[in-house]
């Protein structure tokens, strides 16, 4: 099996993106990005992923933090998708919870070439209104993960529960641990695939 590594460069009026991702890394990140909690998040998917990820990231952060925000998370679904390539052989599905003190974070994901995301709570409408020391908001995590999941072309739901933190460094860890960790089972080779893309459509998008 040739090596599942891809580079993407993203540049516009408002962000200059460079990634290089290799999907069967050993969890080495060199990540710089102008959100210092986004960094540290991205360091955590990449250790617990197994991946290799390379980001260098300039954005007009100046104004706001949203558009370096946004377009990171559609720099890596995007070269995570090149790196995967025709997904012949993957398992295609992944599942992964991850606990920080009382909080747990559940993510499941289906690489089904169909982008979607949603992220639930089991106690609704506390949540989405935190924000970090640096301004990071559950709505920025949003916009991170749904940017992601359409350019990868997957499905992913996450779920957060049994906590009773409202703080959002926490809860954030939970998302990052659990979807490295999805992701890597997703993207493993299943043999018993014998190099077929796992669809019954024959294709994934």
């Amino acid at each position: 099996m040739k090596p599942r590594k891809a580079k993407e460069d993203r540049n516009t009026t408002e962000t200059q993106i460079k990634a290089t991702v290799n999907v069967d890394g050993s969890g080495k990140a060199k990540i710089k990005t102008p959100i210092g909690l986004l960094n540290h998040m991205l360091e955590l998917f990449t250790f617990h992923g197994f991946f290799d990820l390379e980001l260098t990231v300039k954005g007009d952060t100046h104004i706001d933090i949203h558009h370096s925000n946004e377009d990171i998370g559609i720099a890596l679904g995007k070269a995570f998708k090149k790196a995967l390539g025709d997904k012949k052989g993957i398992r295609r599905f992944g599942s992964a919870f991850a606990p920080m003190e009382d909080t747990l974070g559940q993510t499941v994901i289906d690489i089904s070439g169909r982008g979607h995301f949603k992220i639930a709570f089991l106690v609704p409408k506390i949540v989405p209104v935190l924000k970090s020391e640096d301004n990071y908001s559950f709505q920025h995590l949003e916009h991170f993960m749904d940017s992601f999941a359409k350019q990868l072309g997957a499905n992913i739901i996450v779920i957060i529960q049994n906590y009773s933190s409202t703080d959002l460094h926490t809860i954030m860890e939970t998302v990052f641990k659990s979807l490295g960790l999805a992701l890597d089972q997703a993207t493993q080779i299943d043999p018993r695939r014998k190099g077929s893309v796992p669809s019954t459509k024959g294709i994934i998008d």
